[in-house]
């Protein structure tokens, strides 16, 4: 079994050959690049191309030859996302054109006043919707909570290429639950709360849930919390469409009564799903996620 440890996959030679690229041959030249990346993985990344023909196969009831067709694709998917990602924090956002499709359920949410929730997951490119909010005259503090393992070597490297800066605040997650006191600070000032609802660890609490046909791990923390604050939530999504081109997705979850968090998590389970089956390339969990793989 090969469950996420809660770090990501990436090295910083990676990142600052993606930099290069993007800075002397341009963006769409650089996914050249990319072609020899998913090749390598394609090859020799024995488990997550394990993982991923479960999910192609099993769960999407894909045939064989699409299967290999499309773990090489969902290489391909995620090196472009990553370089879009790094060309848009290094100056380059007019290069991309954005579609924003719900956002009058972020600002009907700001209207409220009780601040709010946003819950996405490791699917397109969330990272990189603040960039965008400008458009929409979308004025309002994002806080993300997150917990503190990722390779800060590599987010050092990318704050050091960034032209502007990022204005969302990082809520860590601690033992002694002490970051629900920031939760309630920020939600107090009307700000937003967002989580990633489909990535869990081991060793921390989880509920269940259907998803694709079979039960599934969710992390309990992000669904307990924002059942019982009594502000609304949205779902939010940034997929990667077409050439430069982005689409914004935000749908308010489905009503469900306060501290229903396994009611919230079938209706963020169900609006995943109508996602992934959308953009099946997109969905980048790379590691037993069903628990169903010797």
């Amino acid at each position: 079994m090969n469950k996420w440890k809660g770090k990501s996959k990436g090295t910083i030679l990676g990142y600052r050959i993606f930099v290069w690229c993007i800075r002397n041959i341009g963006i769409r030249s650089s996914y050249v690049v990319l072609y020899f990346v998913a090749a390598y993985y394609f090859l020799f990344e024995k488990n997550s191309n394990k993982y991923y023909t479960y999910y192609f196969q099993q769960r999407l009831n894909y045939g064989y030859w699409k299967t290999k067709i499309s773990l090489f694709k969902s290489y391909f998917t995620f090196g472009k996302v990553l370089i879009d990602k790094t060309a848009i924090s290094a100056g380059l956002r007019e290069k991309f054109t954005y579609e924003f499709d719900g956002v009058e359920n972020l600002k009907n949410l700001l209207n409220e006043k009780k601040g709010g929730v946003l819950i996405s997951a490791h699917i397109g490119n969330f990272e990189i919707a603040e960039h965008f909010f400008a458009d929409i005259d979308f004025d309002c503090q994002i806080n993300l909570v997150t917990t503190d393992q990722e390779v800060t070597v590599i987010k050092e490297y990318l704050e050091s290429v960034t032209v502007k800066k990022s204005n969302i605040k990082f809520i860590y997650v601690k033992e002694d639950m002490s970051h629900i006191f920031d939760i309630n600070e920020a939600l107090s000032k009307n700000e937003l709360i967002c989580f990633t609802g489909d990535r869990y660890f081991e060793g921390s609490k989880f509920l269940e849930a259907d998803l694709l046909g079979k039960s599934a791990k969710f992390p309990a923390g992000p669904f307990l919390i924002a059942s019982r604050l009594g502000v609304p939530v949205v779902y939010v999504y940034v997929m990667k469409e077409k050439n430069l081109h982005y689409h914004l997705y935000a749908r308010v979850a489905q009503q469900v009564k306060k501290r229903d968090a396994q009611g919230l998590l079938h209706s963020y389970a169900q609006n995943l799903e109508s996602m992934i089956k959308k953009y099946p390339l997109q969905w980048f969990n790379y590691f037993d996620f069903w628990d169903d793989i010797d």
